[in-house]
């Protein structure tokens, strides 16, 4: 088994708030420029790609994400990702990309962080409630899988208002299977693995700036 892939499983979980915050006090604010070519979306109709674009999202502009007041906080994970069982491979990569950012995304991965014992269903929910952000990898596989279909519903019950914590990732799938319950939610759709990748990352900062921008102007 590959060494990276070794550190990957066995990579801890976090352990508490405080020391998730103190790790990443030390780490500079994301550039806007790692954003500026993934924040595009195809067309004013739901249920499109946004690999290919007319119109432009705000740009990832420099809002420090892990301050200690941070409400990032408030929840364990930044992004549960929900997914197949022969998509396991693709997964390990995505989870390595983004936890490898200086932002430190913490991924809820259920090979490697679901208690041991535990019920599927408990795991799936806690995964969902406990994380800011859901990357659903819609492959041919996802379609197929029961437990798939179960947490993208209850990410949507979570979110129902689609306000960019739900990000569908389409692969290898036509257009015309994309989840009828998703199609009020633009998708990025995987041609390019590392382009992809750019868009979620951007995706999931660009949410978490949001949220904390929220927060201060509710404070004021």
């Amino acid at each position: 088994m590959a060494g990276w892939f070794r550190r990957l499983l066995h990579k801890p979980k976090p352990s508490s708030a405080e020391s998730l915050k103190s790790s990443h006090s030390a780490s500079s604010s994301p550039s806007s420029s790692s954003s500026s070519s993934s924040a595009k979306s195809s067309s004013s109709s739901p249920g499109t790609s946004l690999a290919t674009s007319s119109i432009s999202l705000s740009p990832v502009s420099s809002v420090d994400i892990s301050a200690s007041d941070s409400p990032r906080w408030d929840k364990s994970y930044d992004v549960c990702i929900c997914h197949s069982e022969g998509d396991v491979e693709l997964v390990l990569e995505l989870v390595s990309y983004l936890e490898g950012q200086p932002e430190s995304f913490r991924c809820f991965l259920q090979l490697r962080d679901a208690a041991a014992g535990s019920a599927v269903v408990t795991e799936l929910c806690d995964a969902v409630q406990n994380s800011h952000c859901w990357v659903m990898l819609i492959t041919p596989g996802f379609l197929q899988d029961p437990w798939c279909r179960y947490q993208m519903h209850q990410a949507l019950a979570e979110a129902p208002m689609a306000n960019g914590r739900t990000i569908p990732v389409l692969k290898d799938v036509d257009r015309k299977d994309y989840p009828r319950e998703l199609r009020n939610i633009y998708y990025i759709y995987m041609a390019l693995k590392e382009k992809s990748f750019r868009q979620i990352r951007d995706t999931v900062m660009r949410y978490l700036q949001d949220l904390c921008r929220s927060s201060t102007k509710s404070m004021e």
